[in-house]
Formats: structure tokens, sequence, C-alpha cells
């Protein structure tokens, strides 16, 4: 199981908030993949088939992100829920997952974009595991895009396990309980030393975060998009950030 307190492999320093407007392209953009299992069931095609097809709007989402100047993009490919679907479907996302590593992967590569994964993907088995530490490894020199992988990833048990890390820190005497703020949970986090996202996107129509990054969505603006997660693509991804440069980020501040 990986632990809540693992380092980055891609730290930065976190900029200080500032209100959108204009044409600000948010830093960190994360998206919460949904409807390929609609996508699939109105075509009369097996659930294997939106994924598969959602694997392609990943790629093209990633092109987006890179040529709108994104920096950051997070994309919740597997839930911890995920685990309650049939085994078959699981199967089926695993040997996707491992056929995407194999085909994307020099892509990644070219385009500058550095892999990290967060959640528990040791779950997957040694394999695949061994796959995905070997992709991460050898994007760990790209800077053009960080693109991070959700994967067995689940928020309430993120908070948790940093719970538990600051819990046995204090135990063990390396820290004070009135040393525990906000930036003591964060370092705890899968997500210690990347910025938190400015802007989330939830495609088919859905409203609802589905424990995805609960603590490090606290400021970011939420966007909902009526399409289906395969049909996505860089006009959906431009409409948000268009959507996003819009709004007024206050961060509980009063307008001037």
């Amino acid at each position: 199981m990986m632990r809540a307190s693992r380092k980055p492999l891609a730290p930065v320093e976190q900029a200080d908030p500032a209100p959108s407007g204009g044409s600000l392209v948010p830093a960190h953009v994360a998206i919460i993949m949904d409807g390929n299992g609609r996508w699939a069931s109105a075509r009369g095609l097996p659930r294997i088939a939106g994924h598969r097809e959602g694997a392609r709007a990943v790629r093209r989402t990633v092109e987006a992100a890179i040529e709108q100047g994104v920096g950051w993009l997070t994309i919740y490919a597997f839930s911890s829920e995920n685990w309650r679907r049939p085994a078959g479907e699981v199967l089926d996302l695993t040997g996707l997952l491992r056929q995407y590593l194999k085909s994307e992967l020099a892509e990644l590569r070219a385009n500058g974009v550095r892999l990290r994964v967060i959640g528990e993907p040791d779950r997957f088995g040694a394999d695949l595991t061994a796959d995905l530490r070997e992709a991460v490894r050898s994007t760990a020199s790209n800077t053009r895009l960080n693109l991070t992988v959700a994967l067995s990833y689940g928020a309430r048990a993120e908070i948790a396990a940093a719970a538990r890390s600051l819990a046995l820190s204090v135990r063990e005497g390396h820290l004070a309980p009135s040393d525990i703020d906000e930036e003591a949970v964060a370092r705890c986090l899968f997500t210690d030393g990347m910025p938190d996202p400015d802007l989330l996107i939830r495609t088919s129509g859905e409203q609802r975060l589905s424990n995805f990054l609960l603590w490090q969505t606290a400021y970011a603006e939420f966007v909902f998009q009526d399409v289906l997660w395969p049909d996505y693509g860089a006009t959906h991804l431009a409409t948000a950030l268009a959507e996003y440069a819009r709004r007024e980020r206050r961060f509980g501040a009063r307008p001037a």
C-alpha cells in the first residue's frame, strides 16, 4: 500500500492564489472522466468499448492541455470504489491500462509529459505496478506537462491515511499536536508538492465529486459539461477553460 506521505516525483513551489480573469489559463486542471459506460450502452457495445474510446479521449485531452498551456493535468482513472465493479470489468480495465502504457509511453516522452501516479496502484498487482514505476521513471525529466493519474484513489482514504501518519509522528515525538495545521496535513497527502487544482471538470452532466481530491479542490472552480467522456476533445477543454477565465476567484475575500 502506498504511504500517504510519499513525496511527489516533480515537486514544484505552490504559487500564491490570484484572481482569474481575462485569458488566464489554470495552472492545474483536474478531470473526473465520466460516461464511458453510457457511451457504450447507447451504441449497444460492451462497456470495455467505452473504456477504450475513453483512453483515446485521454490522449486528445493531454494534447489539448499542452496546446492551451496547462502545466498540470490530473485525471481520475480508477477510484477505490471501482473495485466493487464486476471482476471481468476490472480485469478489462487493468488490461487497458497496461496497453495504454505500452502504446502511449513513447508519445508522452516525445511530448515532454511527466507522468505521476497517486492512489494505491500496488493493488493492481506486481506486474502492472512495475510497468507504472518504469513509466514514471522514464518520464521523470520531462517538464512540458505534469500528467497525474489517480489509480485506486479515494480522497477520504487519503485524508484518513494522512491523519494516521500525523498521529504516528505525534506518538513518536516528532511532532507536537499544536503543530498540526493545514500545511502539515497537505504534506501527508498523495499530492504533496503539487499545486492544488484551479479548475475541476466533470463530464457526462453529473454534478458531484465522487470522492476525488476533496481536500485539494477546496477553492477550485467547478465546470460540469454535458458530454460523455469518450466524446471529449480539444473543443470541450477550450470551453471549460474559457468558463474558468470568466470567473473571479476570491478565496473567501471580499471583492475590491
